[in-house]
């Protein structure tokens, strides 16, 4: 990806010169050594035949997608059109994680004769009919712009468990490039950087992927749900693991490459070759009777046609494109992605900078082509008439006599060629449009939905309100429900329209209840639930109490699990209650009141608010950058040395807009769950409000409720009623 190569394949894209093209390959084939794959030849078993008998460039182009570049790391101009370009050829771009705008879901129909478009003033080089969304949707951490309409738009559904070009860290989004749009989109605030720790802060067993697994297959039983996992000595175990947890497709990414936002110490010497980690992950599939499980998708310094071959013969079967696809569009290589001063408007949020932006979907599309083509070349020369023919064909491959590296001559290459052999089994191969997406099988949300009463609210968007019997085997019970209304209505639609669905659930539910919850739906327990309450939720009310009928006291007795409100973006919970560990993780916007919590709560918390009627466990407030906390400290002196004070100060409520706010929030409680403490704080109001802290971050200590002394624009979090 030196600049000078950059120059080429720009002249050859604008030009749509083959030559140009040639020459691009030719540099690279002349390049010094850099990848395993420069050391690796194919021997055919075949004699050549005509390109005319292999099958055409736009079913290998469908095999293609683009990286997880989030827009916030790119800049709108180049998010757009790459998706533009890929959903032009029938190939999927990825959203990366950061949301999408909801103007993407609609087909173009107002682009003039010169390509340019009022909804999208920004961009060049239109055509109607052109679609701006991606296929692929990132869940990532399950927040940061995740809502039940983002994941009912997607056609994949990615959880990213690693990035090959950082492994350990997670995402990261410079305060700089957070402009008031991108903010919007992510549900945070402009200015405040964002950082996703690495996802195995929330994924910690084999079965809490399957969880969220699951979770996606609930909300939308049409999208497939693909694992990126990054290439590593062990990668053959996990993604045995992936398979077995019902996943679609599993994406080995390799340390190539890099991203659009994270700083160079965390992408320099990290993470290991996608030709290992391919080889380990088909393998170990296809020896343990996993490979027709799961689609295998890699990516990682692809640039190409005949680095898409290599991959099919190691086991891929879907090819991802990078920092390639940013060339294509424009890209100069500066690499000062993370700086948010890209000189071409491709990686930066600085509008003088994007308007500089030189890229048009027609330009991507011909870049494709000319990798499709050199696909069709390769085959060809082969012998083969289809790509899939040659997908795990790891027989065909031999070192290349020629490939003589300085430092590593006596490379052992078995690792990568002696694979098993599948010459006579192709059973296990894959065609993306034909392969079925794997289902949770009969759910509760299926009778929900089969209900005439149900259904006839949600189109009509009526008021209606039923009650079912639950169990602890039934999970992400509502998921179902949310995406059929988002579908339909949107995130917020169905509750503007005056809708009002109250579902009531007596007994134990599993977990993930009321996961992605939306705007004018309230989810309520009569008993307890699970882990992971309330994930994604985004509007709409959660409501837990126990029994009238129980003996004991509410307030002492744990009623929610951990992990409640994972990446919410929004609504309410209301636990008449203990919460588990962990409680609020990830919140983004939600209003949340219960009457205690486990270690670990309000970590990494972006906004919202939450109030909590008695005691905390440890390390409250770890990574919490924004929202508010209000914590009752029954017993003097017992809270501070539970609270992680490395981000967040603690203060005792002195504004009236504070005090308004938390006296709301335990109003609405006991008039929601009848909460005995709640009524007792409520009734003794001037006794319990010095027992209060309130916990702020440094984002919020200029808003109406924490400070006397408001900056100018500084605004308090609106409430999201039900």
């Amino acid at each position: 990806n030196a600049p000078p190569l950059t120059k080429i394949l720009h002249k050859a894209l604008r030009e749509k010169s083959t030559d140009q093209y040639k020459l691009f390959q030719e540099s690279l084939k002349a390049a010094p050594l850099a990848t395993l794959r420069d050391l690796l030849d194919i021997k055919s078993d075949r004699k050549p035949i005509s390109v005319d008998e292999v099958e055409p460039v736009e079913a290998i182009m469908a095999k293609f997608c683009t990286g997880g570049m989030s827009l916030g790391a790119l800049s709108r101009e180049s998010h757009e059109t790459l998706a533009i370009a890929m959903n032009r050829i029938g190939a999927k771009s990825n959203s990366g994680e950061g949301g999408e705008d909801d103007v993407r879901f609609k087909k173009l129909s107002d682009v003039d004769e010169e390509g340019n478009s009022p909804t999208y003033p920004h961009l060049r080089g239109l055509k109607n009919g052109d679609l701006a969304t991606s296929k692929i949707k990132q869940i990532a951490s399950g927040r940061f712009g995740v809502t039940a309409e983002y994941l009912m738009s997607a056609s994949q559904i990615e959880i990213k468990l690693a990035q090959g070009a950082k492994p350990g860290e997670g995402g990261q989004l410079p305060g700089q490039k957070i402009d008031k749009y991108i903010a919007s989109l992510r549900a945070s605030k402009p200015g405040v950087t964002l950082i996703s720790p690495p996802p195995h802060h929330d994924i910690y067993s084999i079965e809490d992927l399957a969880q969220l697994i699951y979770d996606c297959h609930q909300i939308n039983p049409n999208a497939k749900v693909s694992v990126k996992l990054v290439a590593g000595s062990g990668i053959g175990t996990i993604a045995a693991g992936v398979a077995k947890a019902n996943a679609d497709v599993i994406q080995v990414s390799g340390h190539d490459g890099g991203t659009g936002a994270s700083p160079l110490s965390s992408i320099k010497h990290a993470g290991v070759p996608w030709e290992l980690g391919l080889t380990e992950v088909h393998k170990t599939l296809y020896e343990n009777k996993l490979r027709d499980q799961v689609l295998l998708r890699v990516d990682g310094g692809m640039k190409t046609g005949w680095d898409v071959v290599l991959a099919a013969l190691m086991g891929g079967e879907e090819y991802g494109f990078g920092t390639i696809a940013m060339i294509a569009e424009g890209c100069i290589m500066a690499r000062i992605c993370h700086t948010n001063n890209c000189p071409v408007g491709v990686a930066t949020q600085k509008e003088a900078l994007r308007k500089k932006f030189p890229g048009t979907p027609e330009a991507v599309v011909n870049y494709f082509e000319f990798v499709g083509t050199e696909v069709r070349q390769v085959l060809a020369h082969l012998g083969y008439s289809k790509l899939s023919d040659l997908v795990g064909r790891g027989d065909l491959l031999a070192p290349r006599p020629d490939a003589k590296p300085t430092k590593t001559t006596h490379l052992d290459l078995d690792f990568i060629t002696s694979v098993p052999d599948t010459k006579s089994d192709r059973s296990w191969v894959h065609e993306e449009k034909t392969q079925g997406v794997h289902g949770n099988g009969a759910v509760l949300d299926d009778n929900i939905l089969a209900d005439k009463d149900v259904i006839s609210a949600i189109e009509g968007a009526k008021e209606l309100k039923k009650e079912f019997d639950i169990v602890n085997t039934d999970r992400s019970v509502g998921a179902r429900v949310a995406g059929v209304i988002a579908k339909k209505w949107g995130n917020s639609g169905f509750a503007t329209e005056g809708g009002k669905l109250h579902l009531v659930f007596k007994g134990s539910a599993g977990q993930s209840f009321g996961a992605f919850t939306v705007p004018g739906t309230i989810m309520e327990v009569v008993g307890e639930v699970n882990d992971y309450v309330g994930k994604g939720i985004h509007g709409g009310s959660i409501v837990l109490r126990p029994p009238a009928e129980s003996p004991f006291k509410a307030e002492d007795n744990v009623i929610l699990g951990n992990t409640a409100l994972y990446g919410a973006t929004g609504g309410n919970l209301y636990a008449n209650g203990k919460a588990g560990e962990r409680f609020c993780v990830r919140n983004s916007r939600c209003r949340a009141v219960c009457e205690g919590t486990g270690d670990h709560a309000l970590e990494y918390m972006t906004g919202g608010v939450v109030v909590v009627l008695g005691e905390t466990g440890r390390n409250v407030g770890a990574g919490m950058t924004g929202g508010l906390a209000y914590i009752l400290e029954e017993k003097e002196g017992s809270f501070e040395p539970r609270l992680n004070k490395e981000i967040v100060n603690m203060q005792r409520v002195h504004t009236k807009a504070g005090e308004d706010q938390l006296k709301t929030l335990i109003e609405e409680h006991v008039a929601m769950t009848g909460s005995a403490k709640g009524k007792r704080v409520l009734e003794n109001w001037s006794e319990y409000l010095p027992k209060f802290w309130q916990l702020v971050p440094p984002a919020e200590a200029k808003t109406p409720e924490a400070s006397d002394q408001v900056l100018e624009g500084a605004e308090a979090e609106q409430p999201v009623k039900a």
